[in-house]
């Protein structure tokens, strides 16, 4: 019952982030804001064992489970200091979306569902959401195959847990830049490439045979993670309309999580019914198939450059 209550407390909470970041800051910085989102929350990921690691150390056990505790109404504590935003009519909202009639404000149109969000983004869900979706599947595998390769290949827990840290500190330390690449040359520059390089670095990583192969191929799968930092929820904020927001990124984010059940999933049946060096491959092609994926759909420089002057959310594909 408790991981049920943390998981959807955890989903709400990113969600209404996202949606709080889509709406405060402007189009043009919205990628650097949402990566800078995704990278602090990698170092909250980074530092959080370590914290607990000194916990556990004068308290056993459920200091762990403290420090959790603490950092969650921490963050409670801080969301209420954040001032409400003022409601935007969908005509001045940074993502486009069609709005009502002439002279019909937003408070008077009726509230969209996620039924009708549904419907009427089917096909960006179906494209793009796919891309999403395959995206969420290589990154939940990469947590699971950098450890499990190194017990296979017979490495000590602590060169694994070093080899773990140094693939999770890159990751960590180029969010940033990820977002002005996404800011100045579209998102597809960096939703591409961050595909491509993990699936090379999935692809590589039943080839190494002792610590230093399997040290470059994380590094190279760490790398391909960071300068995705916020693709997901970049993209998410810029097919997002206005009204109907939440709802569509709530969407959006059952497809991220799906992906994220389903990639472990495929490393499992794969390695159960071949091998691990096949269940890896396996997560692989997803990795290259996500970047056709989002080669084909996500919109090129032009089309989000016609966005930001109002003409509404880039079309995809």
């Amino acid at each position: 019952m408790a991981v049920f209550m943390v998981g959807m407390a955890g989903s709400v909470f990113g969600l209404a982030r996202q949606s709080y970041l889509t709406e405060a800051v402007p189009l043009y910085f919205r990628a650097r804001a949402l990566s800078t989102l995704g990278g602090v929350n990698r170092i909250g990921v980074f530092i959080g064992p370590f914290a607990a690691a000194g916990a556990i150390h004068f308290l056993g056990t459920q200091g762990a489970y403290w420090v959790g505790a603490v950092a969650a109404v921490g963050a409670g504590i801080l969301s209420f200091q954040v001032p409400d935003l003022a409601l935007r009519s969908s005509g001045s909202s940074g993502s486009g979306g069609s709005g009502g009639p002439a002279g019909r404000g937003p408070e008077d149109a009726p509230a969209p569902t996620v039924l009708g969000i549904l419907r009427s983004h089917a096909r960006v869900f179906r494209t793009i959401g796919i891309g999403v979706l395959l995206i969420a599947a290589v990154r939940a595998t990469r947590q699971a195959v950098i450890p499990l390769w190194a017990q296979h290949i017979g490495l000590d827990p602590t060169a694994t847990a070093l080899i773990y840290g140094l693939s999770g500190a890159i990751d960590m330390l180029i969010f940033y830049p990820a977002g002005k690449a996404m800011d100045t040359w579209g998102r597809r520059s960096v939703a591409v490439p961050c595909m491509l390089i993990m699936g090379a670095g999935l692809g590589l990583l039943p080839l190494a045979g002792g610590p230093t192969g399997l040290l470059l191929a994380a590094l190279l799968i760490g790398f391909g993670n960071g300068i995705g930092s916020g693709i997901v929820m970049t993209l998410g904020a810029d097919f997002s309309p206005s009204p109907g927001r939440p709802q569509f990124l709530g969407i959006w984010r059952l497809l991220a999580d799906l992906g994220t059940m389903g990639g472990p999933g495929l490393l499992a049946a794969v390695t159960a019914l071949v091998s691990l060096s096949a269940g890896i491959g396996a997560t692989a092609v997803l990795g290259l198939l996500g970047a056709a994926v989002l080669w084909r759909w996500v919109p090129g420089r032009k089309a989000r450059a016609a966005a930001s002057v109002g003409q509404g959310p880039p079309p995809a594909g």
